[in-house]
C-alpha cells in the first residue's frame, strides 16, 4: 500500500490521505471519520483497518479530515467534495463512515450526483440535527447499503438507522461489541471491507 497526503478542493480546508494498492485501482472508497470534536480524524483505527482490507483487494481509499466545525452541514459538504474528487478519478466509488461519519456518509451519498455505488456504515449516528436526518436520508440512497452495529453500543443512536435499513431491505450486520469495537477492528474490516470489495469489484 502507498499513501499520499493531499488537499480536497471545495472552499473549505480539507486534508486527506489517499491509500492506493500496488497495482492501478479502478475503484475507491471515501472514508468519513467520527466526530471531529471528539478527536475523530482520518487516522482513526477503524478507518485504517478498512482501508488496509480495501487496498489488499485492489481498491483505493481516501481518508479525510473535516474542515472547520460547522454543525454537520460543512462536514456533509466535505464528504460530497471528497466523493466528487473520487468520481473524477475512478470508475467506481463507495463511501464508508464510522459513528458521526456514518451519518455524514449517508447524508452525502443521498445528495451528491452521481451517487456512490456502495455505502457502508459502522455504528452510524441516526440524526445530527432535525434537518440532517441520516435515517430518513437512507431512502434516497440508490447504491448498495450496509449497516454494521454493536449490540453493546450505548454511545451512538444507531437503532433508528438499523431499523430503517432493514425496512428498505439493506444488509445489516450485528456484532457483540461496544461503540468503538475494541479488539474487533479485524472483524470490522472483514465485514465492511468485504462488503465494499464485493460491491465495487470488477464488472
Amino acid at each position: 500500500m502507498k499513501s499520499e497526503d493531499l488537499p480536497i478542493p471545495g472552499g473549505r480546508d480539507v486534508r486527506a490521505t489517499l491509500d492506493t494498492p500496488e497495482s492501478d485501482a479502478e475503484a475507491i472508497v471515501v472514508a468519513c471519520p467520527p466526530h471531529p470534536r471528539h478527536r475523530g480524524h482520518r487516522g482513526d483505527e477503524r478507518l485504517q483497518a478498512v482501508s488496509e482490507t480495501l487496498t489488499q483487494s485492489g481498491i483505493a481509499c481516501l481518508r479525510f479530515d473535516y474542515g472547520d466545525w460547522d454543525e454537520g452541514y460543512g462536514e456533509r459538504e466535505d464528504a460530497r467534495n471528497a466523493l466528487r474528487w473520487a468520481r473524477d478519478r475512478y470508475e467506481r466509488v463507495g463511501i464508508f463512515g464510522f459513528s458521526f461519519g456514518g451519518a455524514i456518509a449517508t447524508l452525502a451519498a443521498a445528495t451528491v450526483d452521481p451517487q456512490p455505488e456502495a455505502v457502508s456504515l459502522l455504528a452510524p449516528a441516526s440524526r445530527l440535527t432535525e434537518e440532517l436526518d441520516a435515517a430518513a436520508a437512507l431512502e434516497d440512497v440508490t447504491g448498495a447499503v450496509q449497516v454494521v452495529y454493536g449490540t453493546r453500543d450505548d454511545t451512538a443512536d444507531w437503532k433508528p438507522m438499523v431499523k430503517r435499513a432493514e425496512e428498505l431491505g439493506h444488509e445489516t450486520v450485528e456484532m457483540s461489541a461496544d461503540h468503538f469495537f475494541v479488539g474487533q477492528h479485524g472483524k470490522v474490516a472483514d465485514a465492511a471491507g468485504g462488503f465494499l470489495v464485493e460491491a465495487l469489484g470488477e464488472r
